[in-house]
């Protein structure tokens, strides 16, 4: 559906306009126009808008996508999986395997998520991730497509708490030490993007100081730290919160822990495992209305089961067991999730009747300021332009990033 702009690249269109439904952060944009020109996005406007006939005169390749609807591109900052896939895994095949499954779900950006392991696999992963988001820069730069772009990594542990380790491997859990630390932010320079810690540990104050003197994000995460400890830590530069309310000292009317503090800061923002499996419905409910649509990020915590058959899988060295979709190990504690992120913003519309503009903001542009990433995140003038159709019954037919599109969206695992 072109009328000859196409640069010859894979997909690629210097200049298109689409007539469909669009997810704005202010609200749906029924039967509306998008303009799109060399990969931004340049105007959004109602159909009645004299302009149109103005870039279908410019040589804009018109698509009519009636009856769809346009989401912004997702971003998941936290996963570790999909697909028979690991994050960690030792081989130069499973992070492009993991872009082209997380596409397929109109995921167009993602942290590489770990999980406590020895300092050489760590340091491998690392080495892995930043030789491949190198590669994938090359690769977009000349329209070839190679699924979500992998926007570094998302380190949850080793610094964690034993009490709250959850599904991360005990064995290899470590009191916080900047040497280690550093050793390892310098195996791949800028390639971290957010480290989970637990905040009450020994010296995790200076890990915190010297994280956020080096322009990282800060998570609290698998922690029992007090309210108090918590309220220190976010005074201190702690502006995230791993999947809130799991693995952490929980509200009570006497000790309101890190989701105490969590839930009255709005310094923070949450991360929600929005499966109903992870959270109960009415706590979902609480951190919504209590955090608004600006302080939750929505996130998959997907391990390699994700989409696959139920079976025993590993995750970082630990046995667990997939049944009806829900990871657990032995003990029964859950082990990440099997969930995507574009089942999570249904789920939210769904379960918890979220406005879609909300749900598609908190998976979207609010990770997108977690990340401090300009000019991503949302269907808006000047943006790139990182979009994703569905029809209306909910499947998926284009993937769009900066003006690289893929049509041929293979079926979701």
């Amino acid at each position: 559906m072109t009328s000859g702009n196409e640069d010859g690249n894979l997909g690629r269109y210097r200049r298109r306009v689409l007539r469909a439904d669009f997810v704005l952060p202010t609200g749906v944009l029924r039967d509306g126009w998008m303009a799109v020109e060399d990969g931004r996005i340049v105007a959004i406007c109602a159909a009645a808008d004299a302009g149109v006939a103005e870039w279908l005169e410019r040589g804009f390749a018109l698509e009519d996508w009636r009856q769809h609807m346009v989401l912004p591109g997702l971003i998941d900052v936290h996963m570790h999986g999909i697909g028979g896939h690991d994050c960690m895994d030792m081989d130069d095949k499973s992070l492009p395997a993991i872009s082209l499954q997380l596409a397929n779900h109109g995921v167009t950006g993602y942290l590489a998520t770990t999980v406590t392991q020895s300092f050489e696999a760590t340091r491998l992963t690392l080495e892995r991730a930043q030789r491949f988001m190198a590669e994938q820069q090359v690769a977009f730069a000349s329209g070839r497509w190679t699924g979500a772009r992998l926007l570094g990594v998302h380190m949850e542990g080793p610094f964690l708490s034993p009490q709250r380790r959850g599904a991360q491997n005990g064995e290899y859990l470590q009191t916080p030490d900047v040497q280690v630390l550093q050793q390892l932010l310098d195996v791949a320079p800028g390639c971290v993007r957010l480290v989970t810690l637990a905040p009450e540990l020994a010296q995790a104050d200076a890990l915190v100081q010297h994280l956020v003197d080096a322009g990282i994000r800060v998570s609290m995460g698998h922690t029992d730290a007090t309210y108090e400890q918590a309220e220190k830590a976010i005074q201190l530069g702690v502006q995230h919160v791993t999947h809130c309310f799991n693995a952490m000292s929980g509200l009570h009317h006497r000790s309101p822990g890190v989701v105490g503090a969590t839930l009255l800061s709005n310094r923070v923002k949450a991360e929600l495992i929005a499966d109903g499996i992870h959270v109960h419905p009415a706590a979902v409910q609480v951190l919504l209305r209590m955090k608004g649509r600006d302080g939750v990020v929505l996130i998959s915590d997907s391990i390699r089961a994700t989409g696959m058959p139920d079976g025993e899988y590993a995750l970082g060295g630990l046995k667990i067991r997939t049944i009806d979709g829900t990871a657990r190990l032995p003990s029964g504690e859950l082990a990440g999730s099997t969930l995507t992120l574009d089942k999570a913003v249904q789920n939210l519309v769904q379960r918890w009747q979220t406005p879609l503009a909300d749900a598609a903001y908190m998976a979207s542009a609010s990770p997108a300021e977690a990340l401090r990433l300009d000019g991503v995140g949302r269907l808006a003038v000047g943006y790139q332009a990182d979009y994703s159709i569905w029809d209306a019954a909910g499947c998926l037919q284009q993937v769009v990033m900066g003006g690289t599109r893929e049509d041929a969206v293979k079926a979701a695992p």
